[in-house]
């Protein structure tokens, strides 16, 4: 799957209720493609290829890594403790993730 279609995916699976009174920004910088950010604010979702200016967090990883994160075949938190997913900036906006997301 391209790393495209997985953030398409992971947009349509945002759960706008949990993203109330939400505003941060997720930047991913995937090693062997496009990077990605997706922008949380006022319980909508904007995806937007490239780098974000200001990331509340940023992820890094491959889209081996994603792909398997975002079809819930890899746990996220197994990915970090395996240095397959490396996190700049608040660590522990990285966790909200799976509360923003329906992941797998």
């Amino acid at each position: 799957m391209s790393v495209a279609s997985t953030f398409e995916t992971l947009k349509n699976n945002f759960d706008a209720d949990a993203a109330s009174g939400i505003d941060l920004v997720f930047q991913f910088n995937i090693e062997d493609d496009e990077n990605y950010s997706l922008t949380i604010k006022d319980g909508a979702c904007d995806l937007t290829a490239g780098d974000h200016d200001d990331p509340s967090v940023t992820l890094i990883m491959s889209t081996e890594t994603l792909n398997g994160i975002v079809s819930g075949e890899t746990d996220g938190m197994q990915a970090f403790m395996a240095g397959q997913l490396r996190a700049e900036g608040d660590m522990m906006l990285a966790t909200k993730l799976g509360e923003l997301f329906s992941i797998g």
